[in-house]
């Protein structure tokens, strides 16, 4: 390991600008998805060391709150800065702790950096309004504040961006922090605390433990000093945040589960669509909350766009995600690789054709084949449970209604992608399709200027765009009278 990893694997939370142990000395192992050996550990923190994140949060939103906008805009550039100065290491430490390629960690965090830049500048840009008053003598202004100790929950897919999208957005909008990441990947989390240190941050404003998500999760929920909580990870996690936060009803933002349609038309380019849903299924080895999880073909095209897609699955090199050219690492554990064999066995037992993959890579472990399933069926487990793993069932259908009907057919609302080379379609499906972000012939569409997040059961709020600021932020309207005019 390069000495500058290791800089940043810290193994000690980060609660009011110091690097502690969980009271109880207790710690959690960490281990590396390629190897299956452990890395490193963290503190296994409850209640107790919440609660004292928090009140180091809260003891320093009274100043932060208090800092102009160009103070915390000159601060975001710094981190910005600070991370990719040291995006070599951070991605290497990303790839230690989650598995995905090398290649894949830098751009994560490249994009994390981007995400702090965004905010940095949308934290000048967050305008208030002066209200023509329909009385004479007062006036009418609408200020924008910031909203105050928010927690954020972050999953172990994306460990650094996802917690990018939450922390930056929050510290541009004058709010201070308490972040559990992922008991997987906690050190991609830690790291911020590392590079917030480096930036300047002030002791307080951001705060980092890791251990027991169920006790972390419940001083988050009834601790009236926390505000806000922004929680990525699956839907019913989600719900039962909500419903404990009901009890001191905390503005919430959920980024939830997903089961993204991947459409393709008669008359779409079978080499373009091909070529995106090589990116929108095997991205971190199936393990994004907007990977297709179910690919519908048109009749007319349907052997076509099996056989090629079959024939890129197969062509992609898995291997450790530290090993130069890999395109594809292992999935997170043992649980997520059986979970991917009974989706298999069961599409097998339903009339489901393998025709690319199908079983355990020859490297063992956590391992798994890209994996192509033709002939999938309505009534296989894909069509409403979420894969999360390098498998790519392929339906058939015959008029584009049906094909709207069956992308809809599910209780999550995330992403969706289709190709077509019509207008008419494109506007057609677009507006049919209910899902809160759409590809139109692209399979990758994250972009920190545009707003990430999902309808019915994917969740509440938007990260990214100038959107992503206004959950951090709360309205006030201020009537001035007496104004003798």
């Amino acid at each position: 390991m390069l000495q500058k990893t290791s800089h940043f694997m810290r193994q000690a939370n980060f609660i009011g600008g110091e690097w502690v142990q969980a009271d109880s000395g207790g710690t959690v192992d960490v281990t590396n998805p390629a190897t299956g050996l452990v890395i490193g550990t963290v503190p296994k923190s409850g209640k107790a060391e919440t609660r004292r994140a928090i009140e180091a949060a809260e003891a320093a939103f009274q100043s932060w709150k208090k800092t102009s906008v160009l103070e915390r805009h000159k601060l975001l550039r710094k981190l910005h800065d600070a991370i990719m100065d040291n995006q070599q290491p951070l991605a290497e430490l990303l790839t230690m702790e989650q598995g995905k390629s090398l290649a894949e960690s830098k751009g994560e965090i490249a994009i994390s950096a981007a995400y702090v830049l965004w905010f940095a500048e949308e934290g000048r840009r967050a305008y208030g309004d002066v209200v023509p008053s329909p009385w004479g003598d007062r006036r009418i202004l609408v200020t924008k504040e910031p909203t105050g100790v928010i927690a954020a929950i972050t999953p172990w897919n994306f460990p650094s961006s996802m917690l990018s999208r939450k922390l930056a957005p929050a510290l541009a909008a004058g709010c201070t922090t308490v972040v559990k990441p992922a008991s997987q990947t906690p050190y991609s989390g830690l790291a911020w605390g590392a590079l917030c240190e480096e930036a300047g941050f002030p002791k307080g404003t951001v705060n980092i433990l890791t251990g027991s998500a169920g006790e972390i999760g419940d001083e988050i929920c009834a601790n009236p000093l926390v505000k806000k909580i922004t929680f990525t990870g699956s839907t019913e996690v989600g719900k039962m945040l909500m419903a404990k936060a009901a009890s001191t009803v905390k503005k919430v933002s959920m980024e939830l589960g997903g089961n993204a349609p991947f459409l393709v038309f008669d008359d779409a380019d079978i080499d373009r669509a091909v070529e995106g849903a090589m990116v929108a299924k095997y991205r971190n080895s199936g393990q994004t909350c907007v990977c297709t999880n179910r690919f519908f073909v048109q009749a007319g095209v349907y052997d076509a766009f099996v056989e090629r897609f079959s024939e890129a699955s197969r062509k992609l090199k898995v291997g450790a995600g530290l090993e130069e050219g890999t395109q594809q690492g292992p999935l997170i554990d043992e649980k997520a690789v059986e979970k991917v064999e009974e989706f298999v066995a069961d599409a097998k037992a339903k009339g489901g054709k393998v025709v690319a993959g199908g079983k355990r890579h020859a490297l063992g472990g956590s391992f798994f084949e890209p994996t192509v399933i033709a002939d999938a069926k309505p009534n296989m487990m894909f069509m409403k449970e979420e894969i999360f793993g390098p498998v790519a069932p392929v339906f058939r259908f015959e008029t584009e209604e049906e094909a709207v009907k069956l992308a809809n057919d599910t209780e999550f609302g995330l992403a969706c992608y289709f190709y077509t080379g019509n207008l008419g379609r494109a506007f057609r499906v677009m507006e049919g399709l209910k899902y809160g972000m759409v590809g139109v012939n692209e399979g990758l569409i994250t972009t920190v200027e545009a707003p990430f997040g999902g309808v019915k059961e994917s969740g509440v709020g938007r990260e990214g765009g100038h959107q992503g600021i206004e959950d951090y932020l709360d309205t006030k309207y201020v009537c001035i009278g007496g104004l003798g005019l």
